[in-house]
Order: C-alpha cells, then sequence, then structure tokens
C-alpha cells in the first residue's frame, strides 16, 4: 500500500488552503450540523403533530377523506384514519426527541409519499420526503436521545439492540450515498425550475453555477450556503418553490454534513487535498519520525496549540494533572450555585479525539530536563524537541499565606464547588442559629479583591441571596446579607476606563453590595477580617485579589517576574531555553504599549496560535512568524442581573446591553455545543425563575456521617 513519504516538506502551496477548508468545513460539521438537524425534526414535528391534532378534532371530516380523497387500498377508511392519525401524533413525538428516530421517520415519509402520489402532487410533500429519508437512512444528529444511547444498546437489554445496529450501520453505509445524491439533484431541479429559470438574468448568472457545483457535489458546503442566502433574499415566494423553511434546512443540511460519498468532493477533492497536505490523509507513516511537541496544561492557551498543530507534522502530546478543560471565566456561577461543573468543564480527550496527530497524558509534572529534553511526570520522561508551557497560574497572597484557609480562591472546580458549599452552608447555620449576632456573621459575605472576578462573585451573591433564597428561610433572612467588596486600589475594575468602573459601582450598589475601594486588608482569621483599622466580623471571607504562575519557572531555572512568570522574548521563545515556550498565566509578555499583557483567556489563546505557527515554521524549515501581537479585543465583566460593563474597541458599554453581549461572548467560547446548550438553559431558567438549579452543598461543609 502507498505511503505519504514521512519527509515531506510541505513544498506545494496550496496545503495552508486545503488545511483551512478542512477546518471550515469541520467547523460547519460540528457547530452547525447538530443544530439543523435539530431544527429539521422539530419543523418536521410540529407540521405532523398539527395535522394529528386537526384531524382528532374535526374526526367526521377527516374519515371523509380517507373515504373520497385518498382512500387506502385495502383499508376501511376508518381504520385507515385511526391508523393514519396514530402516526402524525405518536412519531413527531419520538422525533422531535430524536428517540427511535428511523422508526419514526419511517412512517411519515410513507405518509408524505402517500400524499404526494394519491392525492395532490405539492412541493412540499417533495420536501418532507427529502429531509425524513435523511433521517431514516442516517438517523438523528448528537442532539437526540438516538445518540445518547447508541454506545450501550448492543450489550443492552433492549431486544434486538445488535441487530438494530447493524441495520443502522447499513443504512448509512449504502442507502444514505444514494438518498443524498437524489435529493441533491432534486433539490437543484426545483431551485432552478421553479426558482432561478424565472428570476432575474443577475440571478441566474449567480444561481447556475452554484445549481450545478450542488448537483454534482463539488465545493457543496460554499454552493449550499450561498445557494440558501440568494434563495432566501433573491427568488420570489411561490408554491412551486415549497417551504421556504423546509427548502433552507435542506440547503443547511448540505453546508453542513457535505454532498455524501457519491459526489466529486469525496471521490475528487479528498483525494486531492490529502495528496497535497499529507496532515489531511490520516497516514501514521507521515508522522513517523515527526518533531515530538509536548503541551503542559490543558488550558485556553495549551489547548489553542494543541488545535492549531492538527495538521501539522508532529507528534503532539498534552500533559495536564487533570483530566478536563475548564471554562475559567464562569467559574465563579459554580461557585455561586448557578451552574453544575460540568457545564463548564469538558474532557481534554473528548476535545482532541479527532486530532490523530495527538495524545493525552493525566499526570502532574514536577520538572523539566533541559539538557536532555524531556519533561519528568513523577518516574516517567516525556522526551520533546518543542515545548510549550501553558500551567497556569494559582493563587497569591503577596506573603500572607497564612489567610488562605480562611479566605479560599477561586481557580479550579473542587475551588468552585468547595465555595459554594461555604455560601450556601453560611446561610443555613445562619437560620439553625438562635444568636442574632451569631446569624449576621453567618450572613455577612466579604469579597477581597476588585477585579472581574470579585466584582461577578460579589454580584452573585447578592443576587443568591435576595432572590433565590429569599422565601426559603423561616428564622434567617437572606434578603439582609451583608456582602462586602474590598478593593486596595481607588476604583474597582482598574484596567477599564473610569466610567464603566463607576457604572459597575453603582450596578453593585443597587444590589446592596458595599464597596470599600482604597482600603487594604490587614488580617483575616475565622472569624473575620481587619481592614484597616476596622473590624468586620464574618465568617465567609472570599479571595480574589491576586494570583501567583506556577512552577514552570523553576523548573527551568529561568529569568521570571515578580509574580513568578517566565520573562519571555517577542517570540514567546524562553532565552537560552531553544525550543521552549511559555504562554497565558506562565509568560510575562509585553504589549504594544510596553505593559504586561493581562492574564485573560483571549490573550492566551492567541499566544498558543502564535507558538503553533512558530513550531510549524521551525518544523517545516520555513520563515518563523514576526513578533507575537496581541489583537486586544476587549473587557467584560458582569455584575448581576442585566447588568455588565464593556469596553470594546471604540465602544463602552453598561447596562442590560453588555449584559446580553457578556452572555453571547461567553456562550460563544465554551469549547463544545453541548456546554453552550446547558448553560444557556440554565441561564434561561435562572433568568426566569430566579432560580439556581445546583444549589448543592458536598464536602466537609455539608456535615452528615
Amino acid at each position: 500500500m502507498r505511503t505519504t513519504k514521512p519527509d515531506f516538506r510541505f513544498a506545494v502551496p496550496l496545503a495552508p488552503w486545503c488545511e483551512a477548508w478542512d477546518d471550515a468545513a469541520g467547523m460547519l460539521r460540528v457547530t452547525l450540523g447538530p443544530l439543523v438537524d435539530l431544527a429539521a425534526r422539530l419543523w418536521l414535528a410540529q407540521i405532523f403533530f398539527v395535522s394529528g391534532v386537526l384531524k382528532t378534532t374535526t374526526w367526521v371530516t377527516t374519515v371523509y377523506l380517507y373515504t373520497a380523497e385518498h382512500p387506502v387500498p385495502g383499508l376501511d377508511p376508518t381504520t385507515a384514519a385511526v391508523i393514519g392519525t396514530g402516526i402524525e401524533l405518536v412519531c413527531p413525538v419520538l422525533l422531535a426527541f430524536g428517540l427511535g428516530t428511523r422508526l419514526a421517520a419511517l412512517p411519515l415519509l410513507l405518509t408524505a409519499a402517500f400524499l404526494q402520489f394519491t392525492y395532490r402532487e405539492l412541493t412540499d410533500h417533495l420536501w418532507w420526503m427529502a429531509l425524513l429519508g435523511l433521517l431514516v437512512v442516517r438517523g438523528a444528529g448528537p442532539l437526540s436521545l438516538d445518540r445518547m444511547i447508541a454506545g450501550h444498546l448492543a450489550g443492552s437489554a433492549i431486544p434486538g439492540g445488535a441487530l438494530w445496529l447493524r441495520l443502522a450501520g447499513f443504512l448509512e453505509r449504502w442507502l444514505a450515498p444514494v438518498w443524498m445524491a437524489m435529493v441533491r439533484c432534486g433539490l437543484v431541479w426545483v431551485l432552478w425550475s421553479a426558482g432561478f429559470a424565472q428570476a432575474s438574468a443577475a440571478l441566474q448568472a449567480v444561481g447556475a453555477p452554484l445549481c450545478l457545483l450542488l448537483a454534482i457535489g463539488l465545493a457543496t458546503r460554499p454552493a449550499a450556503l450561498l445557494l440558501a442566502l440568494a434563495g432566501t433574499l433573491g427568488l420570489p415566494e411561490t408554491v412551486a418553490l415549497g417551504d421556504t423553511v423546509l427548502r433552507l434546512l435542506l440547503l443547511l443540511t448540505f453546508a453542513a454534513q457535505g454532498a455524501g460519498q457519491l459526489s466529486v468532493d469525496r471521490a475528487v477533492m479528498v483525494p486531492l487535498f490529502a495528496r497535497l497536505c499529507p496532515g489531511l490523509s490520516g497516514d501514521p507513516a507521515w508522522l513517523a519520525d515527526a518533531p515530538r511537541v509536548v503541551i503542559v496544561g490543558a488550558g485556553f492557551g495549551g489547548l489553542a496549540a494543541a488545535r492549531a498543530l492538527r495538521h501539522a507534522r508532529a507528534r503532539v502530546t498534552v500533559v495536564d494533572r487533570r483530566n478536563y478543560h475548564l471554562f475559567q471565566p464562569l467559574l465563579y456561577q459554580v461557585a455561586t450555585a448557578t451552574l453544575s461543573p460540568a457545564d463548564i468543564a469538558v474532557p481534554i480527550r473528548t476535545l482532541l479525539r479527532d486530532q490523530p496527530n495527538c495524545r493525552v497524558l493525566m499526570g502532574r509534572v514536577s520538572d523539566v530536563d533541559t539538557d536532555g529534553r524531556a519533561v519528568v511526570i513523577g518516574e516517567r520522561r516525556v522526551p520533546y524537541d518543542y515545548l510549550v508551557l501553558a500551567t497556569g497560574a494559582r493563587h497569591s497572597y503577596f506573603g500572607k499565606d497564612a489567610w488562605e484557609p480562611f479566605a479560599p480562591g477561586l481557580k479550579k472546580i473542587d475551588d468552585a464547588t468547595a465555595m459554594r458549599s461555604r455560601i450556601l452552608a453560611a446561610f443555613e447555620r445562619a437560620e439553625a442559629s438562635d444568636d442574632e449576632a451569631e446569624r449576621r456573621r453567618q450572613m455577612t459575605f466579604v469579597i477581597v479583591g476588585g477585579g472581574p472576578t470579585g466584582v461577578e462573585l460579589a454580584g452573585a451573591i447578592a443576587e443568591l441571596a435576595r432572590q433565590s433564597l429569599r422565601e426559603e428561610f423561616r428564622a434567617a433572612d437572606p434578603r439582609t446579607a451583608r456582602i462586602i467588596l474590598v478593593q486596595s486600589a481607588p476604583r474597582i475594575l482598574p484596567v477599564l476606563p473610569e466610567s464603566l468602573s463607576a457604572a459597575a459601582a453603582r450596578s453593585l450598589a443597587a444590589l446592596g453590595v458595599e464597596v470599600m475601594v482604597g482600603a487594604r486588608v490587614e488580617a483575616i482569621d475565622e472569624a473575620g477580617v481587619t481592614i484597616g483599622n476596622q473590624r468586620i466580623e464574618a465568617r465567609t471571607v472570599l479571595w480574589a485579589a491576586g494570583v501567583m504562575a506556577s512552577a514552570a519557572g523553576r523548573w527551568l531555572g529561568a529569568e521570571r517576574d515578580a509574580a513568578g512568570r517566565i520573562v519571555v522574548g517577542p517570540d514567546l521563545c524562553v532565552p537560552s531555553r531553544p525550543g521552549v515556550f511559555a504562554i497565558g498565566d506562565t509568560a510575562a509578555c509585553n504589549g504594544a504599549d510596553g505593559r504586561p499583557l493581562p492574564g485573560l483567556a483571549p490573550v492566551a489563546k492567541q499566544q498558543g496560535e502564535y507558538v503553533a505557527q512558530a513550531i510549524r515554521a521551525a518544523s517545516e524549515g520555513r520563515r518563523a512568524p514576526g513578533p507575537f501581537r496581541y489583537r486586544d479585543l476587549g473587557s467584560m465583566a458582569t455584575i448581576g442581573r442585566k447588568a455588565a460593563v464593556a469596553d470594546l474597541p471604540g465602544l463602552r458599554l453598561s447596562g442590560a446591553v453588555a449584559w446580553w453581549l457578556w452572555g453571547l461572548v461567553h456562550v460563544a467560547f465554551l469549547v463544545d455545543l453541548r456546554s453552550r446548550i446547558a448553560v444557556m438553559f440554565d441561564w434561561f431558567w435562572s433568568y426566569l425563575t430566579y432560580g439556581r438549579s445546583t444549589r448543592l452543598i458536598t464536602g466537609a461543609e455539608g456535615g452528615g456521617d
């Protein structure tokens, strides 16, 4: 068998374009595909279910239709009406949930075909048949119950589970390509004959090549997207074109999933791209003796670097002491019982499972042998040619480490769940106490640090106390809780413009949060906190004031700044350590203005992508990219319900508009579709009801036996 030569040196200049094309196709498949599948199932379900409900309410007319309009051969009208109505009431429900999708779609497909060929020919019937046929041969997408149970069906107690899986595989392998080719051609025929042929000459000039491309399955995804745009905006609404939504769903299906096996894309373009860019071929021989890239840390920076090396001739190893990637910007919402840890954490292996040149190791790095070019994990040594240190940061108490047991910080899931238990248990202890002074101490919360984390924590705790818990206690009144935000600087959110800091302070005050600026914490103990000369009795003190880089700088013996971050060069390389890079919170890197870049997720992601480019350039003998330049896309912070501030390039926002924008941006930055949907659902429920979905007290705070 022919294999790609391992020493291929990217002589073909089209390789980057092939990679970009493949990345775009993958993004459409992963992000658009599940949503289009769900939308198609729901749209078809409502069409048939509404029809079934109407038939039950006009039963005499329904029986008449099966008698005179479209009788079913071999069945009396009443029996046919019962069967047909039952199909339209039961199958759409299964279709909507994606349970037994193929079995539910098949009767509906037969119903659509029966109506088309025995009752009335309508383009809508053809669209029903096309979409239902795709569901029969391909099954439901990821957002379905079928996909959730498919992996366990063969070994389950469901009769014929293994047989059903084999049948589904047969349909997808042999019938799906044929059906998709038929649907493509039928869709193009209707679009042209009933739409573009009657349109203006300019629209015909656009539609003709796009229809041809879709029909033969060449550049299918962009052709389908452009046809969806042209067909929605340019074509008139006519009966011959059918339901616009159904037509759009069909086009978006091909945009997301591609043309299928029987297409020029699959027969010619995929092999051609694999030849031009061996990273797309999946040929393991191509990776033989490839450079070894070790990435320590699977945060935003490390994950961005690994993903950017997807098509590189490199053997990538991602090492992390945990098995999940954490979306830290929403960690405070776990701490305040709005989100579950699973909503903001995804297994690293899940995120990188489609990247054949990457493996994941779970372990704690204890040292780096720069002379032997190896990362030390316990007794194990992992050799590297290029090393990327993306180890993040931990809490810094500015030399007052004795405060940590009394003022926990927020950097990992364990911190968030412990903080959640600490906050909720304070209200429970206040309810159980008969001492009014102790009750006040229990319901006094002090947050040290007025950056984004501190501001968001203060606002979330205030909403929890004044809204979510207000009617659930009898002796203690959560609405009387005292939330104090302490900031040593003259204002909160000092990285934002002064006007936005003032807006954030006003929003916090509206929630009942006391903001103390220019105040320095002198002492923290189990009974409270001393701020200047003022003593505040508080059982719950939370730390959001500072961070310290990980031990990566000590592993290398490299130059570090006051926060322990490794001082790197303009190319993010560690001086005198060839092939070693530091990014994110691990690196001390100055921006274009000469000031250190902040420890934000966008900074780490851009640095990870840049380092991947530099590694590829070095390993492939190409010119190195220029110095790293951070593209500042702005900063945001949310204070509470419908209150946020946003400092964007050329635009400053506060209030409800900034809050909606903050939510959209954070949902978009979540790394997988399941997390986006779960977070949106929890936020929607919380917005409507003020409810908190994960008010669990676990661990030591929970007590018990």
